[in-house]
């Protein structure tokens, strides 16, 4: 049982992704009768998420929400002590490396424990073509060997990195548009997932698209295009994702890190 004299644990979430919003809503007090799709820790808790403020009309987790960022590894720290935070869950993005490194420096600094949450990478099957490299910058220098009508789909922000490519037309699929630089021959198509396979099969007819660019996200919401191209013998360039700073455990979902919270908490209550 909680002890009823000790504030709640504060635990701070780095958010923004689908795996953030379900361990909020299982963290955070919910009305009677709300789906719990994880199991929360047996103590009181106070659940806060930040959200980096890069989407116009994000999607709001349970809990408190914060929007925008903390001013680096240092800002990070000192809201870690200043707001009394107990454990630190980095469910950002698995391409928000910035954060995900400020996180493990500001987490050291204030002794703060910190735990990742990623979910599994995407695994070439049979009939896949897939070319696999490290940047943006290499995705780039690989299309014109592939194709000339290019599905991109690596988000707005990395725009500038085909802004080059003049000979190339593309199709960018983002949930905000995107502002220059970026590629001159280029449509926008402002959509926000899941998408599904045939939706997927239809817009590869429709723009004639030739090669798809993608980085490795995870997850099913955003996995019906590779099963589109494989279908269609369309090739894919895949962005490795960036690696977790050394040092942070990491777990594959919401159920695991509530665990995570439940050990930590109770190794916590026996000292």
């Amino acid at each position: 049982m909680p002890d009823a004299a000790r504030p709640p644990r504060h635990v701070l979430i780095l958010g923004g992704t689908t795996e953030a919003r379900r361990l909020a809503a299982a963290l955070a007090p919910e009305p009677a009768g709300a789906p719990e799709p994880a199991p929360a820790p047996e103590c009181a808790l106070r659940v806060t998420t930040s959200l980096a403020g890069r989407v116009a009309a994000p999607r709001l987790p349970a809990g408190e929400v914060r929007i925008g960022g903390f001013g680096g590894p240092e800002g990070l720290a000192r809201w870690l002590r200043e707001h009394a935070v107990d454990a630190l869950i980095d469910a950002t993005h698995p391409f928000a490396d910035t954060i995900s490194h400020n996180a493990a420096l500001a987490a050291a600094t204030a002794h703060v424990p910190l735990l990742a949450v990623r979910r599994p990478g995407w695994v070439p099957g049979p009939g896949d073509t897939w070319h696999q490299v490290t940047s943006l910058d290499e995705a780039a220098a690989a299309l014109p060997a592939l194709g000339t009508r290019v599905f991109l789909t690596t988000g707005r922000m990395g725009l500038a990195h085909f802004a080059h490519l003049t000979g190339l037309w593309f199709l960018v699929r983002s949930v905000d548009a995107p502002e220059p630089p970026h590629p001159p021959r280029m449509e926008v198509l402002l959509d926000r997932g899941p998408f599904t396979v045939e939706g997927e099969r239809a817009l590869l007819r429709a723009h004639r698209i030739d090669v798809l660019v993608t980085k490795d996200s995870g997850a099913a919401a955003t996995a019906a295009k590779l099963t589109a191209a494989r279908e269609a013998g369309v090739p894919v360039v895949v962005v490795r994702r960036p690696p977790v700073p050394d040092g942070v455990p990491v777990v594959e979902g919401p159920e695991a890190a509530a665990e995570w919270l439940r050990g930590l908490f109770s190794a916590a209550d026996s000292h």
